[in-house]
């Protein structure tokens, strides 16, 4: 455990439900890729095999009594097993990782959402992460109520799942979780507003790429 050499970027999307992060995690995939470079879109939960399967379980909504403790642990376990199995792996061979979801977002969910704590969630995503560090995080802000609405709009009649379900006042504390974990690391989180246009974000987010690339 520990030390690890890396010569690739690692790059994380996060935000509430409906505010377009996974499109724009795609678009800069597709973009890095027309460039030849060499990239790897990935998502929390998920991203392995087994994370995969602890995906299902935790967006089933059949486990809607699922206590807050034993959500995060099973997050943890996904984490875990995609930190080892995946994003090292391409970190070392000099990949530009890029996360759909990562650590930040059981920081969100589950200590602020679910009342857990930033400081407790934050201390057992250290042994998971197990030296693995974020270059810069892409934080797509939106209001909550506007998210769901889109979120609606785009499943069509598509049930939401676990975490989609919840109160609306559940995806606020969720919002404010991100935004404090973006004050207490400026230097890592570029907060965006999700509500502009999608090229224009885009665009924004190829620029802060370049320039780490550039200085890589």
């Amino acid at each position: 455990m520990g030390q690890y050499c890396r010569t690739g970027l690692f790059v994380t999307f996060e935000g509430v439900e409906g505010c377009g992060k996974s499109t724009q995690a795609r678009a800069l995939k597709d973009e890095l890729s027309r460039r030849g470079t060499p990239v790897a879109l990935t998502r929390e939960p998920g991203g392995t095999p087994l994370g995969e399967r602890i995906r299902d379980i935790l967006l089933d909504t059949g486990e809607a009594g699922m206590t807050p403790l034993a959500e995060l642990f099973l997050y943890l376990a996904s984490r875990a097993e995609h930190v080892e199995r995946r994003i090292r792996p391409l970190l070392e061979d000099g990949y530009v990782v890029i996360s759909d979801r990562f650590a930040d977002a059981s920081v969100a969910y589950q200590g602020g959402g679910r009342g857990l704590g930033a400081e407790f969630v934050s201390a057992l995503n250290r042994p998971a992460l197990n030296g693995v560090q974020v270059d810069v995080t892409f934080l797509l802000d939106l209001d909550p109520g506007e998210g769901l609405e889109r979120l609606a709009r785009c499943k069509g009649a598509e049930a939401p799942d676990r975490i989609e379900s919840e109160q609306l006042e559940f995806h606020c504390r969720v919002r404010e979780a991100y935004l404090e974990a973006a004050r207490s690391e400026p230097q890592r989180f570029v907060v965006l507003d999700a509500g502009q246009e999608t090229g224009a974000i885009t665009a924004r987010i190829v620029r802060e790429i370049d320039e780490r690339l550039g200085e890589s």
